[in-house]
C-alpha cells in the first residue's frame, strides 16, 4: 500500500516535467525550422552552427539582415503617399494633412 502511495506521488511530481509547455513547443517549432532551412542550404560543420546559433537567437529574428527585409503593406502606402505629396510640392500643414488623409483610405 505504502508503495502504491510512493509511485502515485512520484508520476504525479513527473507529469509537469513530461508536459510542454507553451515555450517549449515554440522553441521546438523553431528548432525544427532553423534545422530545415540549414538542411536546406546543405550547410555543413562550423557553417551549420553559426546558422543553427544565429537562426535560433532572437537576434536574428529582430533584426533581419537587407536581404531578408520585408516592406509591409503599410510602408508601401506610407512610401505611395510620401511620393504623391513630393510630387504635388506640398509642404507644412497642407503636407500632413494630405498624409493623414492619404493614409486612411
Amino acid at each position: 500500500m505504502k508503495r502504491l502511495i510512493v509511485l502515485a506521488a512520484l508520476a504525479g511530481l513527473c507529469l509537469p516535467v513530461l508536459a510542454a509547455t507553451p515555450q517549449q513547443e515554440k522553441q521546438q517549432e523553431k528548432m525544427k525550422t532553423c534545422n530545415a532551412d540549414a538542411t536546406t542550404k546543405a550547410l555543413k560543420g562550423d557553417e551549420r552552427k553559426k546558422f543553427m546559433s544565429e537562426c535560433l537567437s532572437d537576434k536574428a529574428a529582430a533584426a533581419p539582415t537587407s536581404d531578408e527585409k520585408k516592406v509591409t503593406p503599410q510602408q508601401e502606402k506610407m512610401k505611395s503617399c510620401n511620393a504623391d505629396a513630393t510630387a504635388k510640392a506640398l509642404k507644412g500643414d497642407e503636407r500632413k494633412k494630405f498624409m493623414s488623409t492619404c493614409l486612411k483610405g
